[in-house]
Order: structure tokens, then C-alpha cells, then sequence
């Protein structure tokens, strides 16, 4: 049985952004649910030249497929003319276990099942009324969480904040030019710092590769939500472990994840958090009640990234090549 391969041009346009957003948040239900098989993340990791490789796997119990995401980062690419990121998910059948699709989507795929958990986070966890965003990174996430928010959170302004100026403007430049952002009327202008960015905006995303707190406990103010997606290998940090001590709610997207590679885990082991005091995305989408119940809460959302998501995004596309929306090659 030869497998399907499917290229990236063929995969975006098979991905609808609202069914995706949806796809996501139902599988971090199923993931809470106890309903999906993730076993722990691979790592491997290279000096010369820097990179790293993050190994996804798993399936939802009783389902058709399993899959394996393969996504890296080399981060002098840019030196050689190519893009930092490639990557490639495997779809295997659960009832035989043989290859069925090849998604070569040069990672496209992991960062918008990673945007699409941003905008989960900020449907369940935002303040009711945004005044403004803020994006701290320039990078291809930092873009792509601010365009997945469109249609999830009502506001029209926008702080972006990064530590090459030249980046920033190019970001800023690139959104104004973009059809989306557009439509959306969203203005979006550069924060003269970290801190103007975290005590203008009550909704923040972080989408850095950081290594050293960005965001301090004493610059957040009441009612603020923060979505932290860097933190997604060991020794990353964008959040100071005593902010996520002051806030109302911690949620993580895997708990087990979180207290071992993300923002969770300094936390937990400076003492500023208990990890049975995490909550769990999908329980909160399951039981609102669990997560902000009134505006003057800070809520934290560690996302690190699951497998669910893999498959998730996985499961659409091969679900469209199944009525022959795509190209065999």
C-alpha cells in the first residue's frame, strides 16, 4: 500500500481556521478526558549548528488513525537562505498500522494547530472586554496568534513588542499589508517596552524563545490573561515563577507537560505553585466554572503543546484527501 503525500500547498487549503479553532478545543476535552494516548515528548537537540527536533505521537482511543509529527528548528538557516522550520506528519492506520498519508508540511501544520490553541486559551480565558492585545515576539507565531484571535476576542488595538526594533516594524508592516488584519481594522503599533506592552494590554501572548523571564510579576495588573507558548523544551522561560504564583488560575494544556518543560515547572519548583493546583485546559473548557469567573482575575495559560493537536490538525486534512480534496503525488 503506497502512501498518500500530501505538500503544503494542498494542506492550507484544506484548513479552515473556525474548524480548527473548534477541532483543537475538542481534543483538549478528549486529552482531559483521559481519551487520548500521549506518551512523553521526544527532544533531540544539536550545537553545531544549533537546533532542535520536537517528536510528537499518539491517538484518541477507538479512532481510525494514529499519527507521528516530526517538527525542527535550525536557527542559523537564515544565514544559508532557507527557513528555520521543516517538519512532517505520519498517518498510520489503527487497524493495521500501515503509513496511510505523508503531510510534508514544513511545519506549517504545528504552527497552526499552535495558534489555534492560543485562540482556545483566549475564547475560555480573556477578559469579557479586551482593550488591547499584546504580542511579545516577531516571529512566524507571533503573527499567527495575533491573525487566529480574529473572530475570537472583540477588540480593534494591538501592542507588539520584541527585542530587534527592526522586526518589530517589519511585523507591524507586514500585518497592515495583510488582508486579514485588514478586514479586521485592528491597528497595531510598536510598545515602547516590555513593560508599556504588559500595563497597557490585558490579553498578552508570549511566543518567544526565551531563556530568561520577559514578564514580571509587579507589571501585570488585575484582570490581565496571559497565553505563554515558548516555553516548549527544558530551560525556556518567559514568565517570572512568582507571576504565576499571583494569579487567580494557572491552566496548563498538559499538565504533566507543563510541571516538566513549561512555565509550570519553574514555578512548581521555586515553591510558587503546588502542581495540584494546575488546572487542565480542556477540564476548563469542559466546566467554565473553573476557569476566570470575573474580570479582575489574572489568569495564566501555560501551552507547550500536545500531541492531541497533531492529531487534530492531522485528522482534518486526511479527512479531506478521503473525498479527494487533495492530489495524490
Amino acid at each position: 500500500m503506497i502512501p498518500t503525500i500530501v505538500g503544503l500547498e494542498d494542506i492550507k487549503r484544506l484548513i479552515e481556521v473556525p474548524r480548527l479553532i473548534q477541532a483543537i478545543e475538542d481534543g483538549f476535552v478528549l486529552y482531559s478526558e483521559g481519551k487520548v494516548v500521549v506518551p512523553p515528548v521526544g527532544f533531540l537537540h544539536f550545537d553545531q549548528p544549533p537546533g532542535d527536533v520536537h517528536i510528537k505521537y499518539g491517538y484518541v482511543k477507538g479512532d481510525d488513525v494514529y499519527v507521528l509529527k516530526m517538527a525542527s528548528g535550525f536557527y542559523d538557516n537564515a544565514k544559508l537562505g532557507v527557513p528555520v522550520a521543516d517538519g512532517v506528519i505520519l498517518v498510520f492506520s489503527q487497524q493495521t498500522g500501515h503509513l496511510k498519508m505523508v503531510l510534508h508540511d514544513q511545519c506549517w501544520l504545528t504552527d497552526m494547530r499552535t495558534a489555534a490553541a492560543g485562540a482556545v486559551a483566549a475564547r475560555h480565558l480573556a477578559p469579557k472586554t479586551v482593550r488591547h492585545i499584546g504580542i511579545v515576539g516577531t516571529g512566524v507565531q507571533a503573527r499567527m496568534q495575533l491573525k487566529l484571535l480574529k473572530g475570537v476576542v472583540d477588540c480593534r488595538s494591538c501592542f507588539v513588542w520584541g527585542r530587534d526594533a527592526d522586526k518589530v516594524r517589519t511585523m507591524i508592516e507586514d500585518l497592515g499589508a495583510d488582508p486579514a488584519i485588514q478586514s479586521w481594522g485592528l491597528k497595531i503599533q510598536a510598545a515602547r517596552g516590555i513593560e508599556e506592552l504588559v500595563s497597557e494590554c490585558n490579553l498578552v501572548v508570549t511566543t518567544t524563545s526565551a531563556r530568561k523571564a520577559l514578564i514580571l510579576a509587579d507589571q501585570v495588573k488585575p484582570g490581565t490573561h496571559i497565553t505563554a507558548m515558548g516555553s516548549d523544551d527544558h530551560g525556556k522561560q518567559e514568565l517570572e515563577a512568582a507571576l504565576l504564583g499571583k494569579a487567580d488560575r494557572v491552566v496548563a494544556d498538559s499538565i504533566a507537560q507543563c510541571v516538566d518543560h513549561g512555565e509550570c515547572f519553574h514555578a512548581v519548583k521555586q515553591g510558587e505553585i503546588k502542581e495540584g493546583s494546575v488546572l487542565e485546559l480542556g477540564n476548563v473548557i469542559k466546566n467554565p466554572g473553573l476557569g476566570r469567573t470575573n474580570d479582575q482575575q489574572i489568569t495564566v495559560a501555560d501551552l507547550t503543546g500536545v500531541a492531541i493537536q497533531d492529531i487534530q490538525i492531522a485528522k482534518m486534512v486526511s479527512g479531506a484527501n478521503s473525498k479527494g480534496d487533495v492530489r495524490v503525488r
